[in-house]
């Protein structure tokens, strides 16, 4: 695989940071767009992905210990910002989402805007970020799928010589489509939260889906545990549509009463 993108000396550019960093310039440029059609200071687009950002790394880098290193991390808590020669080492995407969120719900309220709506203007970005950060992780040569014979199969050579699902592919290409899904149907939405929830509901039909040809060493009954938590998501995403609709639904009949 190509870890390291550019190397001049001591200079080097790594392949996961190098798409974290174009996923972030291009939510900054997209999301900035969205928000001044709707009235919103672009400053205040950059100040939430950059919240996000370093909440999501440290969510995600926390969750991955907590999972995989429980020892470890009662032994020196500090292992949660240890940095490997690729950037940090191991992290799980619901870290990162709960990590991330946390800061932009807490921003939002601060700033006393509506979460809904600049929710639902981040949301395609979300999928279009990840869908760049796996392809890092594909050059990285992390996040490989099973052993396979079947003509999708490749070999990481940092692994072992075994032919391989390249899921990172896979994820890639899955959320570049749940991108231009929810950037369509940002303009069609009924109501506020609308295209965050169905990120909610795409992102855990994927993930769930992935998670079968994805490599992964803990198991709860025939599921992964990422198929666990994903299961968990897409509860919620179904709870959140459903109380989301039933508030728009009701504020929908008591504005025709008003009118008559």
């Amino acid at each position: 695989m190509h870890p390291i993108l550019i190397k001049i000396g001591s200079f080097t550019v790594y392949s996961w940071g190098a798409m974290l960093a174009l996923a972030v310039l291009i939510a900054v440029w997209g999301i900035s767009r969205i928000a001044r059609r709707e009235g919103y200071d672009s400053n205040l687009v950059l100040d939430l992905v950059i919240l996000c950002v370093l909440g999501g790394l440290i969510g995600a880098r926390l969750a991955y210990v907590l999972v995989y290193d429980w020892p470890g991390f009662l032994a020196n808590p500090l292992i949660v910002f240890a940095i490997g020669p690729g950037g940090i080492e191991g992290m799980i995407w619901y870290g990162a989402f709960i990590g991330g969120i946390i800061p932009f719900g807490l921003y939002i309220w601060k700033k006393s805007l509506s979460f809904w709506k600049i929710a639902d203007m981040f949301s395609p970005y979300l999928a279009l970020g990840y869908a760049l950060v796996r392809i890092g992780c594909f050059l990285r040569g992390c996040c490989y799928g099973n052993i396979t014979t079947g003509p999708l199969g490749m070999v990481f050579p940092y692994i072992d010589g075994f032919s391989r699902y390249p899921t990172q592919l896979f994820s890639s290409a899955l959320n570049l489509v749940l991108f231009a899904f929810l950037l369509w149907f940002y303009e069609r939405r009924s109501f506020s939260g609308q295209v965050f929830i169905l990120y909610l509901l795409g992102y855990g039909v994927y993930r769930f889906m992935i998670e079968f040809f994805r490599y992964s060493v803990i198991y709860i009954g025939p599921f992964t545990l990422g198929q666990i938590y994903t299961l968990g998501l897409l509860a919620v995403g179904l709870g959140l549509y459903y109380w989301r609709k039933r508030q728009y639904d009701g504020a929908v009949y008591v504005s025709r009463n008003r009118r008559r």
